[in-house]
């Protein structure tokens, strides 16, 4: 009774009715501050409809012919995916670790919100969490937070558990947990677990192991600081973590953690960077000729954005040749770099060359950038020759030296680089494109942007038109050199060291073996311009020049162009454009457009002429400039082709035909003023020719492609084989012999 009345006289106190006044007055201004919140005071609240059409950003995939994925065109690097292919296992893992009762609650958990508050406010335990749910961090996800301060901290806080609220009213606990994981972040640019177990572990969600799991659901506590690939050993300690919730959970034993545990961190990272990955030059020719579709498909009402619409592209490429082929490039061209720098030594005029490295200098992004910002010329040349910290590459790989960008620039100015093509030829579909050596240092593409000079790969359209004018295979030339007199002077010559005054070839033989001073008689007797109408008819688009000197390949081409026209020999006589993309479909596998391939609708000559022509270009490959086809690679398979080099040996290429495939290569330097230090390094045989037969090897020893390496040439006609029955030398008689002098070049006027 006594203790009743001391309580009544306390409640009487003043001091308990401030409080208790104090305490309603903040209950009612946080009720306030609520619905302030509530009703969009703050900033609006998304609405139940707008929770329910909620689309995602989402990359465009690249793949090649095989359904390979090689390459993501996006602003954030997502891949949604249905609930079906989510692991049971993963999503064990997450709601262990992130949120215990996600089943119990309805979006907000009230309890662990209120833990969370006391450890926090009263305790000032830091490490006690934020008691989000995953609903709400799925809501966090959908409408990140722009406010960072701590009163936009409380109001964010209140938007999130309303957002939650909606989302979980409209979706399943599936459905949340599905949006959840294709939209959370992992780090690195990556959204959502598709993309995110493609990258760490170069695999399918549904694919994943238990472990490699609870590494990526480890990464959402802090994506940075567990990143597997950064930090190797808080990513191990935080999947453990991961485990040992699990096993709090009932969902895995005690024994599997013991077992899971032990295993040690093991990533397969592959980055999805424009500048690395498979066929990065084919890809990014992929994303032009996308951007150039987009913008068609704008005109006629379609508006499809290729970062963010999840697009999906189907390449002609295909990855097992794609990989042989990078690899050939690879092996090839960094013996071919140490044979060319050692053939100039000291002396190489990327060292010693002052005017061809200033102008190098004066193109560098460095330079421009400064005079940009009106430094003048000598103040910014002695600012780019102070040394510092600098990565450089090579064929050895990345170094770290102390350079200066002058330095830099004469580093990457001695690089020998390649483009090279393999097309299907009876369609055009490119199966291998390799635009250059390293995308990431060398963005010029060498398939599609370069046009060069083509040297002796342009003979072929010269005894092409002539054939077709009548001119017989077995019709003699001589080899010997003319001066032509309304050309000032002008005389080819040949490569080859043998006296060839007296001597007569036959076609045959004169393309075999690239004889110079033939190509060019060849052409005259054939007429300038019947040749340009050729070429054009075969699929050269390329302006050529009208000159005499058209006949050695002086007319610049680029590479896929070269690869179109040389398909006629194995198509019937039509050339085809080389296309990349078969088929675009939406994000729902709809198909919006499907390429066919481009052939000629008219032959560019006859079947005869065709069959002639291969076989020529087959003796090339068995006894003429491209015999190491035989002798060193030991290819028996069927091929034809062309070499061609062009003058100071700046140019190097070659051209394989096979009966399925037609493959071009060129190699050379960026800078058009440095050419091979000698013929014998810098010709097509040297130079290009390796990076088709080491991959025509590589192919042949796989079944998979025997369609391509064991396919046959059409036997050619007894009419063909006739006409190709003759000697394929002549020397002169005894008396033109008598009445030559070898060593005076005759005189006349070019009359082509």
């Amino acid at each position: 009774m006594n203790k009743f009345k001391a309580f009544l006289s306390y409640a009487k106190s003043p001091y308990l009715r401030y409080s208790g006044l104090g305490i309603l007055f903040i209950l009612f201004g946080f009720l306030i501050f609520l619905n302030t919140v509530y009703y969009g005071l703050w900033g609006k609240i998304p609405s139940n409809e707008a929770l329910s059409n909620f689309e995602y950003q989402r990359a465009s995939e690249v793949y090649t012919a095989d359904s390979v994925l090689i390459g993501k065109f996006y602003l954030f690097d997502r891949q949604p995916i249905s609930y079906e292919n989510i692991p049971r296992q993963l999503i064990d893992a997450l709601v262990a670790i992130e949120d215990e009762r996600f089943y119990e609650h309805s979006g907000v958990d009230y309890p662990s919100l209120f833990r969370v508050a006391f450890k926090t406010i009263l305790m000032q335990d830091r490490s006690a969490g934020g008691g989000s749910t995953l609903t709400q961090q799925l809501a966090k996800n959908l409408y990140p937070r722009k406010e960072r301060k701590k009163g936009g901290l409380a109001v964010n806080k209140v938007k999130e558990m309303i957002i939650a609220s909606r989302l979980e009213k409209i979706y399943s606990k599936q459905e949340l947990l599905t949006l959840y994981l294709n939209t959370v972040s992992f780090g690195d640019n990556t959204f959502g677990i598709e993309s995110a177990s493609l990258k760490f572990f170069d695999r399918r969600a549904k694919d994943l192991k238990l472990e490699e799991a609870c590494v990526l659901v480890g990464m959402l506590k802090a994506t940075y600081g567990y990143n597997p690939r950064i930090f190797p050993e808080n990513s191990l300690k935080r999947r453990n973590l991961v485990l040992q919730s699990m096993v709090k959970n009932d969902f895995i034993s005690p024994r599997e953690n013991d077992s899971l545990t032990a295993r040690p961190l093991q990533l397969r990272y592959r980055d999805f960077d424009s500048n690395t990955g498979l066929a990065p030059y084919f890809r990014e020719e992929v994303r032009k000729r996308l951007l150039k579709w987009s913008k068609t498909e704008k005109t006629k009402g379609a508006d499809y954005n290729i970062y963010t619409d999840g697009l999906k592209i189907y390449t002609t490429l295909d990855y097992r040749m794609q990989t042989l082929a990078e690899k050939a490039m690879k092996k090839h061209m960094a013996k071919l770099q140490n044979s060319f720098e050692k053939s100039y030594g000291k002396r190489a005029p990327w060292l010693t060359n002052k005017r061809i490295i200033e102008k190098a200098v004066r193109n560098s992004i460095h330079y421009k950038k400064l005079i940009a910002q009106g430094v003048e010329h000598s103040v910014a040349w002695d600012s780019l020759s102070i040394k510092r910290p600098m990565t450089i590459s090579d064929w050895n790989g990345d170094r770290q030296l102390s350079l200066s960008p002058i330095d830099s620039v004469k580093h990457y100015l001695k690089f020998l680089n390649t483009g090279s093509l393999g097309i299907e030829a009876q369609t055009g579909a490119v199966k291998t494109w390799i635009g250059g050596i390293d995308f990431k240092h060398f963005k010029y593409d060498h398939v599609a942007q370069s046009k060069r000079q083509v040297g002796s790969t342009f003979k072929p359209f010269v005894y092409t038109a002539a054939l077709e004018v009548g001119i017989s295979p077995c019709t003699y030339f001589s080899a010997s050199e003319v001066a032509y007199k309304n050309l000032k002077g002008w005389s080819p010559s040949n490569s080859s060291k043998k006296d060839e005054t007296y001597l007569n070839y036959s076609m045959e033989e004169a393309l075999s073996n690239s004889v110079n001073t033939v190509a060019v008689k060849v052409l005259e007797a054939t007429g300038i311009e019947n040749v340009v109408v050729q070429a054009k008819n075969m699929g050269i688009f390329s302006q050529l020049p009208k000159q005499p000197s058209l006949a050695l390949g002086t007319g610049e081409i680029y590479a896929n162009e070269l690869a179109g026209a040389y398909a006629s020999y194995v198509n019937n006589g039509r050339a085809v454009l080389p296309y990349l993309i078969e088929t675009i479909t939406d994000q729902k596998d709809s198909v919006l457009i499907t390429f066919e391939p481009k052939r000629a609708k008219k032959k560019a000559f006859s079947k005869e002429t065709g069959q002639l022509m291969l076989e020529m270009m087959k003796a090339t490959i068995d006894d003429g400039t491209a015999a190491r086809i035989r002798s060193t690679y030991k290819l028996k398979n069927a091929i034809a082709g062309k070499t061609g080099t062009t003058q100071n040996n700046k140019d190097a290429w070659f051209v394989a035909l096979t009966p399925k495939l037609v493959h071009v290569t060129w190699v050379g330097l960026d800078n058009h003023e440095i050419g091979f230090k000698s013929t014998s390094l810098g010709q097509g045989a040297n130079a290009a020719l390796p990076l088709f037969a080491l991959w025509y090897k590589d192919l042949s020893k796989e079944k998979d492609f025997n369609v391509f390496t064991k396919a046959q040439f059409e036997r050619p006609s007894s009419a063909v084989l006739e006409a190709l029955n003759c000697p394929p030398v002549k020397r002169d008689g005894f008396f033109k012999r008598l009445f030559k002098n070898p060593n005076k070049k005759r005189n006349k006027r070019f009359r082509g």
